[in-house]
């Protein structure tokens, strides 16, 4: 969760994905705009209940702390359940996920004969407009929507009825976003959206995400650093593989959507690829760009799994080479399939994710000794301490650290170093500018 620092003007409270970070500096801008003061807007998120949960609580304290305040909910929990959210006594108004994009629903806020719930029917949406954006309140990385909505069924999965189906954003509005952005002192850009490689089939000309890739890297030259958030590798066509594994500037750190390391479970799942297309997929990669580092997201304990099913996830930590796991142990969504299937008991749900997350970490220190004595290119967030060393990520996107015995003052935030790595220390990386 992001929360903008009180003020008298709108803030807006940021729950899940990258995605929604992107679009909470759209509505950010809207509210401002519309002259709207000592506002909170919660743009919330349903990819577990626990996120929810979440959101609601801020909510209660949020209001415990500010009573006179304008409270706003929107995001994809809101999407999903609006009547919850609006019988919350806290909660002034209800948006929805298109509704919260739009400059006209933060200027009609506070008409008094104004609706508590603005929320439309997100499956009839088929565009997804473009809004430009100047920047980040942190002023280091950028994010930039490709694509909304998903049209995959995942049996788990409660997103897309918050999001409704895919559509992408064309690439002209893609290259402009990201121009105006390296215009205004961005070196890394990050494409985001709910299932970004399923971008392009309701464009002109069906230009797939590696095409799109090609294309911002050829018309802006000036971005130093492109990344793309997490991916579906079993819809990685020939163009995504060339920009990955040819384009220096494409950083090689890609997010897999893996979700099991087992056939069965992935079946059940309603997924796409079987676990030796993911092997294949980082074989293949790695083939041809041998630095590139895989993260993935996996759940524990999915309705019907055994320990031999789950053994399975537990072993393609290894045959796949992952070095970043971000572990989910297995959470119900009303309103899904998976729900209704025979659960895995709530404790061994947990004890799996936590060796699935041990397995990890494991792997996360392996590789991060490794990168000593090497030399990385790190993105500068933020200082840290007495301005003797400053924080970043390496093109890997490892965590990292520059120190020296002298001032650093000159790396402000944005600002990249090449630096060389001289030990690992409590999850971050140690280095010193190079020569």
């Amino acid at each position: 969760m992001t929360q903008v620092p009180t003020k008298n003007k709108a803030e807006v409270v940021t729950f899940g994905c990258r995605l929604n970070t992107y679009e909470s500096e759209v509505m950010k801008n809207h509210a401002e705009q519309a002259g709207l003061m000592d506002t909170v807007i919660f743009n919330t998120c349903a990819v577990t209940a626990e996120a929810t949960r979440q959101a609601r609580q801020s909510i209660r304290r949020t209001r415990k702390e500010r009573p006179d305040a304008k409270i706003i909910v929107t995001g994809c929990a809101a999407q999903v359940n609006p009547e919850s959210f609006a019988k919350m006594a806290e909660v002034d108004q209800v948006m929805g996920n298109e509704e919260k994009l739009h400059a006209d629903s933060y200027r009609d806020f506070g008409i008094a004969d104004s609706e508590k719930l603005l929320v439309n029917d997100i499956m009839a949406v088929k565009e997804t407009a473009n809004h430009l954006i100047e920047g980040y309140q942190e002023r280091t990385r950028a994010f930039v929507q490709v694509q909304n909505g998903c049209d995959h069924r995942c049996t788990f999965c409660i997103i897309p009825y918050g999001r409704g189906n895919s559509r992408s954003v064309p690439i002209g509005e893609v290259v402009t976003q990201v121009q105006r952005l390296v215009d205004n002192g961005y070196l890394e850009v990050i494409l985001t959206g709910v299932d970004i490689t399923s971008y392009g089939p309701d464009l002109p000309g069906k230009p797939s995400l590696g095409v799109l890739c090609q294309k911002i890297l050829k018309l802006v030259p000036g971005l130093q650093r492109l990344r793309l958030s997490s991916i579906d590798s079993i819809e990685a066509d020939e163009a995504l593989f060339q920009v990955i594994t040819q384009e220096k500037r494409l950083m090689p750190h890609l997010h897999l959507s893996l979700q099991s390391g087992d056939n069965m479970i992935l079946k059940r799942m309603k997924r796409r690829h079987s676990r030796e297309d993911s092997i294949e997929f980082c074989r293949r990669v790695r083939a041809a760009r041998p630095d590139v580092v895989f993260g993935a997201d996996i759940i524990a304990g999915f309705p019907t799994e055994t320990e031999e099913m789950f053994e399975n996830s537990l072993k393609l930590v290894d045959e796949c080479d992952l070095t970043y796991l971000h572990v989910f142990p297995y959470s119900a969504r009303e309103g899904t399939p998976a729900a209704k299937m025979p659960p895995v008991a709530k404790e061994v749900r947990k004890a799996r994710a936590a060796r699935l997350r041990a397995r990890g970490q494991e792997k996360f220190d392996a590789y991060m000794r490794d990168q000593i004595g090497k030399l990385v290119s790190i993105l500068v967030e933020k200082p840290d301490g007495d301005g003797k060393a400053v924080i970043g990520h390496t093109e890997y996107f490892a965590p990292a650290k520059i120190t020296a015995l002298f001032s650093l003052d000159n790396l402000t935030s944005g600002h990249i170093a090449k630096a060389r790595v001289t030990g690992y220390e409590q999850g971050i990386l140690i280095s010193e500018l190079a020569d």
